[in-house]
């Protein structure tokens, strides 16, 4: 009788970590922030299919993406992300380097703070709940916030 070598059962990918996305609540008329994303790296085709993947239904089919060409790593100026078409921008705007803008035709834009990836946890925390909190956080305070948590 011959036996067959018992082989190890395949390898499974690890686990993709958690989205760290926080959102604001709707209630209360427009915002200048949406809400505040804390991706682990500034490489956007890595970083864009998760935070696309993990944004509400209700905000509809997400078409382009307006990133900081100062601070994001190059990319291609489509891709596809969550199974679907994207069109990046880049922009060069002074608030642009802690902002993603996501647009989504017929359903609306939403601007999100973008905590730099080297942001501690203990920092980050804070700056998110600003972000989202039930009143108003204007983009400048929040970049201010932002710049201050990474020194």
């Amino acid at each position: 009788m011959t036996s067959t070598p018992h082989s190890p059962p395949p390898l499974r990918p690890p686990s993709p970590l958690p989205l760290r996305l926080r959102l604001a609540p709707r209630a209360g008329g427009p915002r200048a922030i949406d809400g505040a994303w804390w991706p682990r790296s500034y490489d956007l085709p890595a970083e864009l299919p998760g935070l696309l993947a993990g944004v509400p239904a209700t905000w509809g089919r997400i078409a382009s993406v307006v990133v900081s060409g100062a601070v994001w790593s190059p990319a291609p100026d489509r891709m596809v992300a969550d199974g679907r078409m994207v069109r990046l921008r880049r922009s060069l705007t002074a608030t642009a380097a802690h902002t993603v803008v996501l647009l989504a035709p017929g359903h609306g834009r939403w601007d999100l703070l973008v905590v730099p990836p080297d942001t501690t946890e203990e920092a980050a925390k804070p700056i998110m709940e600003r972000a989202t909190g039930t009143e108003s956080v204007a983009v400048a305070a929040a970049s201010r916030a932002t710049s201050r948590a990474r020194s």
